[in-house]
């Protein structure tokens, strides 16, 4: 039954893309997912933000080696220690045709705050913007907040229009979505595509192709083989079971490169046995870590010895972390009061690396005498109930997108963001929490540097997580396609890309 539905689905995907894979002006990307909204304040989830930087614009960006650059910010400085000044690109225009002015620029942070925005904890610290003149904006700070520039880099943080988000209503983000960047919104087809147009009054550099279709596969297999057969121009994320069956594919390219992510393991440390830290650091060594990155992974990660994936800055990787060392695990657990072990259970979504992992774990912890039972559940309730504490241990991964260990240790360790804000293992130290708290603060690059190597070392002792890996990722590219370049973060710019 299977096979079969994954033929007709095959069918029907090739024959969608076939007329439009006929043009060199239209390019077609396959990615897992489709998006949940189009409005850049809505959801932070990585398939609407890979469409969303195709459509709208930040004050400043993330290059591809992650300094900062210039956005719809031609330049910036730092009045004081809590206000920022931006001097704003001129004669840009949203899709509308209205002229971009720091009113918008206001009107989208003030919109963030209200809604409120999933991605609102990004400007937290900001108290106030201040308009100035048409091309400059303040951005006053609560207090001191050093990783502010990378946050206002976040793809959520984009500028968007007033009247278009006004005239559209709870339409805006699925039939209307306007900003200022390369392409201009077209349609979305719920469970099929995305089109884009290029923005021909675009004020930069245009884009290369006309039109952009953005697909959502899910199933990986179904991804590989449409970008095989040619039914896409590029596809986001191959698995590496199917990077092992392109490789060496006539008129394939597969571009690896290193990501923002990790995977990990969570404990809940509020329930026993998780509360106490010798059971945490027992599982720690009982998990075989490089036997997921060679047998699921097949080389597409990398083991990490702490919580930060190596490209962020300020990311501590010479950390001891923990073996594999299942004996040194049995005597942690007889210290803790477990010398037979104990009967748990480990929560994943229906992903399937993530199941892999589970399984595999399962049985690694069997051998220490942990009876660990493997609960697979729906994405939604998974999110819902980890928040609220109901799980013993989980699999999931987090993505630095704004490359500052703020952003990737904040939301997850520091105790005030329990539950659904990151922190689903409900960890708590107060020298944690105090670190965190001057990391923000803090604007000399070396004193943060120490601080943030502190409280990772703090992490790992305290062992909330079994740590794992950080992950690369696989596209998938005909060979007729030019200027692709991906991002660390995962949303990639598609308006240099060229079909030959």
């Amino acid at each position: 039954m299977r096979r079969a539905w994954l033929v007709v689905l095959l069918v029907f995907v090739v024959a969608f893309s076939s007329a439009a894979m006929a043009s060199a002006e239209t390019l077609i990307v396959a990615q897992g997912a489709d998006p949940v909204t189009l409005d850049p304040h809505g959801q932070n989830d990585q398939p609407s933000a890979r469409v969303r930087v195709q459509i709208y614009e930040t004050l400043v960006n993330h290059g591809y080696d992650l300094d900062i650059v210039p956005g719809l910010a031609k330049s910036w400085e730092q009045i004081d220690e809590v206000t920022w000044e931006f001097k704003l690109q001129e004669g840009v225009r949203f899709h509308n045709g209205d002229l971009f002015t720091a009113a918008d620029v206001k009107y989208s942070f003030d919109r963030i705050k209200e809604l409120p925005s999933p991605a609102a904890f990004l400007i937290d610290e900001v108290s106030e913007v201040v308009v100035v003149d048409p091309y400059t904006v303040q951005i006053v700070l609560k207090q001191p907040f050093a990783p502010i520039l990378a946050h206002l880099a976040h793809p959520s943080n984009a500028i968007v229009n007033r009247r278009s988000v006004e005239e559209a209503g709870d339409a805006y983000g699925t039939q209307v979505a306007v900003g200022t960047g390369p392409f201009e919104f077209v349609e979305w087809v719920a469970g099929s595509h995305v089109e884009l147009k290029r923005n021909e009054n675009y004020w930069g550099e245009k884009a290369k192709v006309e039109t952009l279709i953005i697909r959502g596969i899910p199933e990986n297999t179904v991804r590989a083989i449409e970008l095989e057969t040619g039914g896409v121009d590029i596809a986001y994320n191959i698995a590496p079971i199917d990077e092992l069956r392109l490789t060496g594919t006539p008129g394939l390219i597969l571009d690896k490169y290193e990501t923002l992510s990790t995977s990990y393991i969570g404990f809940n440390v509020a329930k026993e046995p998780f509360n106490n830290p010798l059971v945490r650091q027992a599982i720690n060594y009982a998990l075989d870590v490089d036997a997921v990155v060679d047998y699921i992974y097949s080389g597409q990660a990398i083991p990490v010895t702490g919580p930060l994936p190596p490209l962020v800055w300020a990311s501590k990787t010479d950390l001891p972390g923990y073996d594999f060392d299942p004996e040194k695990a049995k005597q942690l657990l007889a210290e803790a009061g477990y010398p037979n072990g104990f009967k748990t259970s480990i929560w994943t979504n229906d992903n399937p690396l993530r199941m892999q992992i589970a399984e595999m774990f399962q049985a690694d912890l069997a051998e220490i005498g942990v009876d660990v039972e493997v609960l697979i559940v729906p994405w939604a309730t998974y999110l819902e109930d980890t928040a609220a504490g109901k799980h013993d241990m989980f699999i999931l991964g987090w993505v630095t997108v704004t490359a500052d260990p703020d952003y990737g240790l904040w939301a997850l360790f520091h105790s005030s963001q329990f539950g659904n804000a990151g922190n689903r293992s409900f960890y708590a130290n107060p020298r944690v929490d105090e670190l965190l708290e001057l990391g923000r603060s803090e604007a000399d690059p070396e004193k943060r540097a120490a601080i943030y190597a502190e409280a990772q070392a703090l992490i790992v002792e305290d062992a909330p997580w079994a740590f794992l890996i950080a992950t690369s990722e696989v596209n998938g590219l005909r060979d007729n396609i030019e200027g692709f370049v991906p991002h660390p973060a995962g949303h990639h710019k598609l308006s240099t890309v060229v079909k030959k």
